[in-house]
């Protein structure tokens, strides 16, 4: 098969590699779909230290083909979307509702079992996120996949898996926005963008969204934002509390992972209120904060991993707001390629071109 590869830093590239049968507790998938991700770059540009060589892609859709033994509820010919956090449903994390955390959910290349599937010649591949789905088939835990309506077109599923799951979960599940509220968004790519939807969805009155590109910040005002800022142009904190009556918006996001735009994010929330940090950082960047006002300002600064979402009930909820048209992932998807232009699909994300780019197989 063909699979998106990185082998070193800032390379990658599609190769023809093999892929086993699934083992006990896992499926054989033949994609649909996979999201381009600012996460899959963080892995070929090292921000991500997973074990290279790496068979990309953790956003993904398509259609099981085998299943494994010992594995229920699934069936060859079910359409699936899968979840890069596989959840097991009987650890500390499961038990106490935040299966995000799952204990057996933390990368390290191979499958849960600690085998690889994937390999050229006698060479073992890893796969991201116990995933790997950037390829045309993929082997993937049986407990990281949710089977979906088979109405529901692959490169519009494949995006609940990771960036729109991510952004509206941060809103509806990490921060529990008000109706009527004020919400800042700083930084517009898929998962910003997902952010102002779920802000949208939750009755936030004033969703104000902040980019550095006026195309991005036109993306944000089609997905519901009501003001834009150019924070190349124009101070942000400033305008956020000009369009929020001085006080700053009740809930701010940051988006991209960037330590400077996380305070930025912050001072411009207003006292009391929540800031979430939805970006990842580099594991060698800190976040430095006032000692004094971090006290006398009384505000939450929560981290969101994966949307705080159970992906389980998560994903098909999502999906039902798509179907009735409450949620838009048409226009989330920009542009579609094949696995052969995966490289093109990564410099057009770089360059800020797409909502999110996906490659359909």
């Amino acid at each position: 098969m063909k699979a998106l590869i990185t082998r070193d830093l800032d390379q990658y590239e599609v190769e023809e590699v093999s892929i086993a049968g699934p083992k006990a507790g896992e499926l054989r998938i033949k994609m649909g779909a996979t999201g381009v991700c600012h996460s899959d770059l963080s892995v070929i540009n090292g921000t991500l230290p997973l074990l290279k060589p790496m068979v990309l892609g953790h956003e993904g859709a398509g259609t099981v083909t085998e299943v494994g033994d010992g594995v229920s509820g699934f069936a060859v010919g079910d359409h699936v979307v899968l979840s890069f956090a596989p959840a097991c449903g009987h650890c500390h994390f499961c038990n106490h509702q935040t299966p995000q955390f799952c204990e057996i959910g933390i990368p390290h290349g191979r499958m849960l079992d600690g085998t690889a599937r994937v390999t050229k010649g006698a060479e073992e591949l890893s796969v991201m996120q116990f995933l790997g789905c950037m390829a045309e088939e993929a082997i993937v835990p049986a407990i990281s996949a949710v089977k979906i309506d088979k109405e529901i077109p692959f490169e519009k599923a494949a995006l609940v898996g990771c960036g729109v799951m991510t952004g509206v979960g941060a809103v509806i599940n990490t921060a529990r926005v008000h109706p009527g509220s004020s919400v800042a968004v700083f930084g517009c790519g898929g998962v910003g963008l997902s952010i102002v939807q779920g802000a949208r969805l939750a009755g936030a009155n004033t969703i104000i969204a902040v980019d550095v590109a006026d195309n991005k910040l036109e993306m944000a005002r089609n997905f519901g934002a009501t003001h834009t800022v150019n924070g190349s142009k124009e101070e942000a904190v400033g305008k956020c509390k000009e369009l929020t009556g001085g006080h700053g918006p009740d809930y701010s996001f940051e988006a991209v992972g960037v330590p400077d735009l996380m305070i930025t994010a912050n001072n411009a929330t207003r006292r009391g209120g929540t800031t979430v940090i939805v970006g990842v950082g580099k594991l060698t960047d800190s976040v430095p904060f006032n000692a004094l006002m971090l006290s006398m300002d009384g505000k939450t600064i929560k981290g969101s991993f994966y949307g705080d979402a159970n992906f389980r009930s998560d994903m098909p909820m999502l999906l039902d707001l798509y179907r009735n048209g409450k949620l838009n992932l048409d226009d989330m998807v920009s542009k579609t390629y094949s696995i052969d232009e995966a490289p093109q699909a990564f410099k057009d994300m770089e360059a800020g071109r797409n909502a999110r780019g996906v490659i359909v197989y």
